[in-house]
């Protein structure tokens, strides 16, 4: 596979210029579409996502001749913004991903029970999580490297079954070591759920620690347990947490307010380095 390299980013490439022959600009989705991009000669909006900037610090002189070509990095976080700037990224924009807002707030299950939603590998935590719930009602849906360690794990689920879940879900549980944005952790705002989230990436920008929910240590299995104890002995500061955080989407992670940021972003890049708004 490693030898066919070569021949898909021929292949890549030679397809983004032709599809970039009648556009303003592209949005490059990923550190090495953006290289790619560069290539068809039209402004270049570089979309990071936290996988390819890790990667990126492995081999910075590469990503800094990208990152500073490219009229406009887009990061979903305010900590990979930093990160990107790092690299030499001149101008960032923080734009998160939106998520759809439920119509209603589901009801949730008796007895309650603590939500996680992901990929079971080791940089989401998800062994800490089973430590910190022994003996609380754990739903865990995902799959990955660690699920024969995860008991009773579902596996992956339809979005709409997932949606249903985050409507019965008490607490939902985002214990990851890093994260670049936090898909689940918004769309279980969206839902009007609270959220115990590890104090990193994008979680930062998602959760309110105290406000829409509890943020703790990543890793720290006692710290953990406590913030879901805390939350599942309290049904009215969990309706708080939950009602703060479907508002906090609402305003700042709908898919209007993404739609404007980024089209503000697309005007930037055509307008030429060193105008952004």
């Amino acid at each position: 596979l490693a030898l066919l390299l070569p021949l898909f980013l021929l292949a890549f490439a030679v397809a983004a210029v032709r599809a970039a022959r009648g556009a303003d600009l592209v949005h490059a989705h990923w550190l090495p579409s953006a290289a790619v991009a560069l290539l068809t000669r039209k402004p270049v909006v570089a979309q990071v996502w936290g996988t390819d900037v890790e990667l990126a610090r492995r081999v910075p002189w590469l990503a800094r001749g990208v990152l500073r070509r490219a009229r406009v990095v887009v990061a979903p976080s305010t900590v990979l913004a930093g990160t990107a700037r790092g690299l030499g990224a001149r101008a960032v924009k923080v734009i998160p991903s939106g998520v759809d807002i439920a119509d209603d707030i589901g009801e949730e299950d008796e007895p309650p029970f603590v939500l996680f939603a992901g990929r079971l590998s080791p940089e989401k935590g998800v062994l800490e999580l089973v430590a910190a719930a022994d003996g609380i009602p754990l739903v865990v849906v995902g799959d990955g490297p660690l699920r024969d360690r995860v008991p009773g794990a579902r596996g992956f689920v339809p979005h709409d079954e997932l949606e249903l879940l985050y409507g019965r879900a008490a607490i939902i549980a985002v214990p990851s070591y890093r994260e670049g944005f936090g898909v689940v952790c918004a769309e279980a705002m969206a839902h009007g759920r609270p959220v115990v989230a590890s104090a990193v990436g994008g979680l930062l920008d998602l959760v309110s620690d105290g406000v829409t929910g509890l943020h703790v240590p990543p890793g720290d299995i006692p710290a953990l347990r406590a913030a879901l104890e805390r939350l599942l002995a309290d049904r009215d500061l969990r309706r708080r947490f939950g009602d703060a955080g479907r508002e906090r989407v609402r305003e700042r992670f709908s898919w209007a307010a993404v739609t404007d940021s980024t089209l503000a972003a697309y005007a930037d890049a055509c307008a030429g380095p060193g105008t952004t708004r």
